[in-house]
């Protein structure tokens, strides 16, 4: 195993470790580094997986890495064990060996330790700074506490005897004592001091990872990521990009390939299958449907038939020419995902398709004052077009993690109400349904219908010829009843999920109760 060497920046990161960036990103280039990284441990909440932290940590190289759980954002870098990794400073080994400390007693448990000394934290790498926390032991004994050395955006921790502690006494006096020259772990933050640091470690904004000075030194081209996307009904979604604070919109059945790849760049990949597994129940869902509302959202008969197998470790890429020219037989409309991983979505190219209806909260309003609309003309009927979106939630221990960065997204036609609570990717799917069922509860036969429990369907993606996605369950359920829970099978993560359909939406649901991804269309 190669030495995990990296430069210790401020406010900034370790090596390619930066604050701020997803847990996607980083979670990919560690396993892509095997001899480098070869263990990795994620630990994460089984009961709110998408609201409490992640937490990364790398046993084999002494480090751990804590992310945010709504964002997915690395918030805090910690060093515990600086024998298995060596990390620089401005060019200098903030950790020095023993034979360069001399040859006392107090260098002998420097060596058995391998952290950061005092001495040269202070006087040679860092500087002065203003007097450190001291974190009394926890179970209240006169053992051994923790003294908080903090300077902006880094900090070092010191063992220190409760005895040998006094406010009074200045740093320097406080961690004069051999048994508290030898930092035990540094950690890398974003703040001006860790005492401030602590009070919003995890919902401060982070600065864009496009300005740290380390991308300056390269032609890399970092794209600006897409923060939030707010569904708007109607097949209008609204992108907000990150560091830009500018958005843009995808308007299905209007938005062609070339306005995708100007806006998002190109896709990371392109997936083309033609499958006709879910063929059954779109003969039920058209007849269905046509018997409600003329079939004039269902006219297509392969709409249940679009798979997003981008969750599937067999997706092709667009530069396997003959791949492509395989599927193109079996597909000759040209129909594709555009499979966008590190966006956190896939979006469906087809020909054009009737979108969704419009919510009713929005019913009175004028078609050219709906959100998003006019933003692109009319196209041809035998032109390609976005047709349906799919939005990953990146749950951790769901069967699909890390293969999409997280994308997090808001309803915004809901939460109208005076409390105006968001609907949004962190709201659990009891809520989210009770809270769809109110804005559309005007198209249910009754006032019971639109209050029983929904009826949904079991997808195994543990299955290599299950179904990949939810993309293939839409339209006309939304009015039935009925449950069915899911179960988690084997170690591989929780590969069964249950769908569940509202006008526009399905949503591909965890059994702890979170959305693990969301079909727009």
């Amino acid at each position: 195993m190669s030495l995990f060497s990296a430069a210790l920046h401020p406010n900034v990161g370790l090596g390619f470790l930066l604050l701020g960036a997803s847990l996607h990103d980083i979670l990919t280039r560690i396993k892509a580094e095997p001899q480098r990284f070869p263990k990795i441990e994620l630990a994460y909440s089984d009961v709110a997986p998408v609201t409490e932290p992640v937490i990364v940590t790398l046993p084999a190289n002494g480090i751990r890495l804590r992310f945010d759980g709504p964002h997915q954002r690395l918030r805090l870098v910690e060093i515990l064990d600086f024998s298995k990794n060596r990390v620089t400073y401005q060019d200098k080994d903030i950790a020095k060996a023993a034979s360069a400390q001399g040859n006392s007693a107090s260098s002998r448990a420097s060596e058995a330790a391998g952290g950061p000394a005092f001495k040269n934290v202070y006087h040679r790498l860092f500087g002065p700074t203003y007097a450190g926390e001291y974190i009394p032991p926890p179970d209240g004994t006169d053992g051994i506490g923790t003294y908080i050395l903090s300077y902006p955006g880094v900090a070092f921790s010191f063992p220190l005897p409760v005895s040998a502690y006094s406010p009074s006494k200045d740093v320097v006096a406080n961690l004069s004592s051999s048994a508290s020259q030898i930092a035990t772990s540094v950690a890398v933050f974003s703040g001006k001091s860790w005492a401030h640091a602590r009070e919003t470690l995890w919902t401060e904004d982070l600065p864009s990872i496009k300005s740290a000075f380390l991308f300056n030194k390269s032609k890399e081209v970092v794209p600006d990521e897409i923060s939030l996307v707010k569904i708007h009904g109607g097949g209008r979604l609204q992108l907000f990009k990150k560091w830009s604070k500018e958005f843009t919109w995808i308007n299905l059945g209007e938005t062609t390939p070339q306005d995708l790849v100007i806006e998002l760049g190109p896709p990371d990949a392109i997936y083309r299958k033609n499958d006709q597994r879910m063929y059954i129940h779109k003969t039920r869902t058209a007849s269905h449907s046509r018997s409600r509302s003329g079939g004039a959202d269902y006219k297509r008969p392969d709409d249940l038939t679009d798979t997003d197998q981008s969750s599937a470790p067999t997706g092709s890429d667009d530069s396997d020419d003959e791949a492509v020219e395989d599927e193109v037989v079996d597909n000759p409309s040209g129909e594709c995902f555009y499979n966008y991983f590190y966006q956190g979505f896939d979006i469906l190219v087809s020909l054009p398709q009737q979108p969704s209806r419009t919510p009713p909260s929005q019913a009175h309003l004028p078609s050219d004052q709906l959100p998003g609309a006019n933003c692109y003309k009319t196209v041809r009927p035998d032109r390609l077009v976005a047709s349906k979106v799919v939005l990953h939630a990146n749950v951790p221990g769901s069967y699909p993690f890390n293969r999409h960065r997280r994308s997090r997204w808001e309803i915004s036609y809901l939460g109208k109400s005076a409390s105006d609570v968001v609907t949004n990717s962190e709201t659990p799917f009891n809520k989210l349904e009770e809270r769809l069922r109110g804005e559309w509860k005007s198209t249910y036969p009754s006032a019971e219908d639109a209050t029983k429990p929904q009826r949904g369907m079991v997808l195994n993606r543990g299955w290599g010829d299950s179904p990949g996605s939810s993309c293939e369950f839409l339209g006309g359920w939304e009015d039935s009843s009925g449950g069915i829970a899911a179960k988690k099978l084997g170690n591989t993560g929780e590969s069964t999920t249950t769908l569940y359909g509202f006008p526009g939406l399905v949503f591909e649901v965890l059994k702890n109760g979170y959305v693990s991804s969301v079909t727009v269309f």
